[in-house]
């Protein structure tokens, strides 16, 4: 069984150093099932003395758990991949209460998070630092080391899934991790934690801190014992992370956001375009994926076709309560519920009524926002260059290569692009000069676990996921020894 019996319980508190405990303060957060706006549980809100506990017994735990041998620690790892696993479905039903997604999608994420343990499982003893060559008198090598204590700031769009993400590659480098949830989707975080101590991760060497973004979430940035910190969010929260770890001169990574252009050109699949055009944007999340491909840049020369054929499609899909598994569920909270609103009210004075979906209906249960298609928008429009975080899409037509790089390029993001095209050469061209982390070809949300993450510009830096995901959680040490030369 799921620890907590996650699918009851209406009372979650903190985990730190193996155990379960309430706050310092003894207040609580409410969290909300957003499709029926009713509480789902509450959980401990932790604040600065909790931080400071978290820390402490994760500085407590690093060492050993580094010293553990790298085999040892993938095995642990493993079998907490393991236990995520064996308890997908209980965990689902959680996810999907406490965030709204549909309960195949979080299925799918809990697949994932498992994922991100056993790939990083299999890391721990491969992950080598290298010899230099400096000459017969000579030898250099490298070594990676922890950095210590990590802070893992987790958002709420993909609360198990991104846990692992980073926490994993931390634990297989020799970290003891302090993890503070989103305030929205603090749950399966604190189950989460149990269940990697279940598996042998060390008291300590992972603590789960719910609490407010401006209480625990800046205690744990601050925090002077806190070695490292990786964040994923908006831009302006990013900014202030960056901005204080900058100050204390400690390694950080940021992710936080984007504006990402869906190129279409004439000779594409148009049947597989479509099919991953709804997947970018509408059917993934309900949108609040900050990699969704938000701007459709489509060719002039199949704009009207394409687009009927999308709103067509979006026509069919269902919109309702996650646990029914319709197509987009709710939105993930009455904040993003009203934020996405108030985009779809500004798209239609800049560019007129949406082709499909509109405003919102306030009279109805929950956070549910039609699919919503806004047609001949300009690339200088707010809702083509803002982020939404919703299911609403800005259609922008263009007429050869140039000006669809062009209007791909001109935002201050630069997290993913897409390209539609049975042009190998045209899809290299564009993989060349669009700014972005990663570009898909020909499939939206193309790769993996297995493949590195991350954004420039407004998007952030550093990079998640992949062999590259380690380097995030090391620092790297050179050793130089003179050998002298050969004795006579």
């Amino acid at each position: 069984m799921c620890p907590n019996n996650a699918t009851t319980d209406d009372e979650y508190d903190l985990f730190i150093d193996g155990e379960t405990a309430p706050a310092a303060s003894g207040e609580r957060l409410v969290v909300e099932d957003s499709a029926t706006e009713e509480p789902v549980a509450t959980v401990s809100a932790g604040s600065d003395p909790d931080i400071d506990r978290a820390v402490d017994a994760a500085r407590d735990a690093q060492r050993d758990w580094h010293e553990t041998s790298p085999v040892e620690r993938g095995r642990i790892l493993g079998r907490a991949g393991e236990r995520i696993e064996a308890n997908k479905d209980a965990l689902a039903q959680l996810l999907t209460r406490e965030n709204g997604k549909p309960i195949s999608q979080s299925r799918t994420e809990l697949e994932v998070a498992a994922r991100y343990f056993e790939y990083y499982a299999g890391a721990t003893d491969k992950f080598q630092g290298e010899t230099i060559p400096l000459g017969a008198e000579h030898v250099d090598y490298t070594v990676h080391e922890p950095l210590g204590v990590t802070g893992h700031i987790v958002p709420w769009n993909f609360p198990t899934s991104l846990f692992a993400r980073t926490v994993a590659p931390a634990l297989a480098v020799g970290n003891a991790a302090v993890v503070k949830p989103a305030e929205q989707t603090p749950l399966t975080a604190v189950v989460l934690g149990e269940l990697l101590d279940e598996a042998g991760v060390p008291d300590g060497a992972i603590n789960v801190v719910p609490g407010d973004g401006t209480t625990a979430g800046a205690a744990l940035t601050e925090h002077d014992d806190v070695d490292g910190i990786a964040f994923t969010g908006s831009v302006p929260t990013g900014a202030e992370v960056a901005a204080t770890a900058a100050r204390q001169l400690k390694p950080v990574h940021i992710e936080a956001g984007g504006k990402n252009p869906n190129v279409v050109f004439p000779d594409a699949d148009l049947e597989q375009a479509l099919e991953q055009t709804v997947i970018s944007i509408f059917s993934r999340n309900a949108g609040q994926v900050c990699s969704a491909g938000d701007r459709l840049i489509v060719h002039q020369d199949i704009h009207d076709e394409f687009v009927d054929r999308l709103v067509e499609r979006v026509r069919t899909l269902t919109v309702g309560p996650g646990l029914d598994d319709p197509d987009v569920g709710a939105l993930v909270s009455e904040t993003q519920y009203k934020t996405v609103k108030d985009y779809i009210e500004i798209g239609t004075s800049e560019v007129g009524e949406p082709i499909v979906g509109g405003v919102p209906d306030d009279t109805e249960t929950g956070y549910f926002v039609e699919p919503t298609i806004f047609d001949g928008a300009s690339n200088d429009h707010r809702i083509s260059q803002e982020e939404i975080f919703g299911p609403v899409l800005s259609v922008i037509p263009f007429s050869d290569e140039a000006e669809a790089i062009d209007i791909a390029n001109d935002t201050e993001y630069g997290l993913t692009a897409g390209i539609f095209t049975e042009d190998l050469r045209r899809a290299h061209r564009f993989a060349r000069d669009v700014v972005a982390g990663q570009v898909y070809v020909n499939e939206w949300f193309a790769g993996g676990v297995e493949t590195p993450f991350g954004g420039t510009r407004q998007s952030g830096f550093g990079r998640e996921k992949g062999l590259e995901g380690l380097e995030q959680f090391a620092e790297t040490k050179n050793v130089c020894v003179n050998i002298g030369h050969t004795q006579e």
